[in-house]
């Protein structure tokens, strides 16, 4: 039923940090639950935590295990600014609705960092100022272009020359757009924490169990797991990242390779602010810092899957980023201590889909995450816990699987 894949490989740099441990139980017997949670990473923890403060009854189930799948492969930057370009998102869907997808992007973030706040979870976050400098995709002039239409949608964008990019940041490009409050974390430490507050609400959580079959109707979700027991849901939410089931449709969606590196420490060579940098570029680079001044750099994204081809190219990856990275800031040490691959989603307008899947309203899925994975999955954990609550989000119809699918 679920499409495996090797989600990573290599050495992510979020292993030289120590998460709390998640405690998981074994399905020896058929169950019962209210709602039923496919995913056990930071796209799972969060569904679980929403629906379990909604005070729904939670089941997640994973078939490696907590924080085991592609988490530990984010570089984390968590912005709600998307990987589309505001004035192409627009071309695509509408001004209308890419303006709504960037408020709901900013929003999401807002709401992220407010929850991490109430449960007091310890993932070294930082609220950062972000530079998106200009690449082959936006020159200088559409540059500033996105920045006025950001602002006119209400989100603030500080356009910046070269000069005034050099004077403040250190870094030599034709030109930028600043903004602030997006945010840096561990994403392990926040999925760690994200399930433990589900678990504190009485949530159950079953490792290694794999869902081999799904079989849906009107009144409820029956799963057979790998291990024999079947589990009996009102709802189903698959959160299985880029391991998509079957029952998913296929259409408009893509897995794409990623590759990164992160180095020694080096707090005397961190750049002005520790902004996060990324560019407007295809491939683009993404770079940030981390709570004890490493310095992660990721991209040199490539359209293919296969898992053996993007290990084996990890080795040159690492020797390309690391000479891009000191291209644009030539007083780092940008030799990798640290050097990780991973597959992630995308779509066609880089949006996720969201909700019900066509002809099954009990399950639902979220499927394309692009550079924005940590967002959206805050997106769809808002938008999933009010579906099953009975409420109509404002934005379903943006992110709503096509209905012919």
């Amino acid at each position: 039923m679920v499409r495996k894949l090797d989600l990573r490989s290599g050495r992510p740099v979020w292993i030289a940090y120590r998460a709390p441990p998640v405690p998981t139980g074994k399905l020896t017997r058929d169950i019962k639950a209210e709602v039923l949670v496919v995913g056990m990473g930071i796209s799972g923890a969060m569904m679980a935590d929403a629906l379990a403060r909604a005070g729904h009854g939670v089941v997640c189930i994973d078939r490696r295990g907590p924080l085991l799948g592609s988490t530990s492969a984010t570089t984390a930057l968590v912005q709600f600014e998307l990987d589309q370009p505001l004035i192409k998102l627009a071309a695509i869907k509408g001004k209308i609705d890419a303006v709504r997808a960037w408020r709901r992007s900013r929003l999401a973030v807002v709401n992220l960092r407010g929850r991490i706040a109430e449960l007091g979870i310890t993932c070294n976050l930082a609220r950062l100022p972000s530079l998106y400098l200009a690449g082959n995709l936006l020159a200088p002039a559409q540059l500033r272009d996105e920045s006025d239409a950001r602002r006119q949608a209400g989100i603030a964008a500080t356009y910046l020359t070269r000069k005034a990019l050099s004077d403040s940041f250190g870094i030599d490009r034709a030109a930028a757009i600043l903004s602030h409050d997006n945010i840096a974390l561990d994403p392990r430490k926040l999925t760690a924490g994200l399930l433990l507050s589900a678990v504190g609400r009485k949530a159950r959580l079953y490792a290694p169990v794999e869902a081999d079959e799904i079989r849906s109707d009107r009144d409820e979700v029956v799963v057979k797991t790998g291990g024999g027991p079947t589990i009996t849901a009102r709802h189903l939410v698959l959160a299985t990242g880029y391991e998509l089931t079957d029952i998913i449709p296929a259409t408009a969606h893509s897995i794409v390779s990623t590759w990164a590196i992160a180095t020694a420490r080096q707090p005397k060579d961190i750049w002005p602010g520790a902004a996060l940098l990324w560019e407007a570029s295809e491939p683009y680079l993404y770079i940030r810092t981390t709570a004890d001044d490493r310095v992660i750099c990721g991209g040199e994204d490539e359209d293919f899957t296969d898992e053996e081809h993007r290990d084996a190219l990890i080795a040159e990856k690492s020797k390309r980023l690391a000479a891009k990275l000191g291209r644009l800031l030539p007083k780092l040490d940008t030799r990798p201590e640290f050097s990780w691959t991973g597959s992630f989603g995308t779509t066609t307008s880089g949006l996720p889909y969201i909700g019900a899947l066509p002809r099954h309203p009990r399950i639902h899925a979220v499927m394309g995450y692009g550079g924005n994975g940590i967002t959206f999955s805050q997106i769809a954990s808002e938008m999933v816990s009010s579906a099953i609550d009975g409420l109509e989000d404002v934005d379903t119809d943006l992110f709503a699987f096509p209905a012919h699918g």
